[in-house]
C-alpha cells in the first residue's frame, strides 16, 4: 500500500476556484470535475473568500492601534537616563 501525499494548491488557484463558485454559472459538481477538487473543498474556499472580502478594501478605523501614553513613556526615559 502506498501512502498518498496531500496536494497543496496555490492561493491563486484557490481564488480562481472560489470566484467560479461565487459566479454560480456552474454547479459544484461541474466545478469539482473541472478543477479536480472535492466539492466540499470548493465550498470551504468560497466561504473563506466571502468572509475575507471586506479585508480587501481596508481595515476598520475603530480597530486601530491602542493609544500610547506619551507622558508615561517620557517619564520612563527620563528615569532611565538618570
Amino acid at each position: 500500500m502506498t501512502k498518498k501525499s496531500r496536494r497543496t494548491h496555490s492561493p491563486a488557484f484557490k481564488a480562481k476556484v472560489a470566484l467560479a463558485a461565487v459566479k454560480g454559472d456552474k454547479t459544484l459538481a461541474e466545478l469539482a470535475q473541472l478543477f479536480d477538487v472535492h466539492p466540499n473543498q470548493i465550498t470551504i474556499w468560497k466561504n473563506q473568500l466571502l468572509e475575507g472580502a471586506a479585508g480587501v478594501f481596508g481595515h476598520d478605523k475603530t480597530s486601530a492601534e491602542t493609544p500610547v501614553d506619551l507622558k508615561a513613556l517620557h517619564a520612563k526615559i527620563g528615569e532611565l537616563a538618570l
